[in-house]
């Protein structure tokens, strides 16, 4: 989570951790789901870090990762998002 490859952008006034950017454009910024006012039209395509979840939290994701993919599989995976999606 730290590093020169992603970029985290935070709110200047509160500081919260708003969405997080790669540093190579990749096409896609992770933004944060618990700061949207309305989340009931949410629901995640991908879930990442599953290894450090709480066993009874679940996401209903339907691409996951135990750790963080690797940074060439990104590519990949938006293609698919936006197979999926549209």
């Amino acid at each position: 989570m730290h590093g020169d490859d992603i970029l985290h952008h935070h709110c200047d006034w509160c500081k919260s951790w708003v969405f997080t950017k790669p540093a190579m454009d990749l096409g896609f910024v992770n933004v944060r789901a618990t700061l949207l006012d309305d989340a009931s039209w949410f629901a995640p395509w991908m879930e990442t870090q599953t290894a450090e979840k709480l066993p009874w939290a679940e996401t209903g994701a339907k691409v996951s990762f135990q750790r963080f993919p690797a940074i060439d599989e990104y590519q990949d995976l938006i293609a698919r998002y936006r197979t999926e999606r549209t």
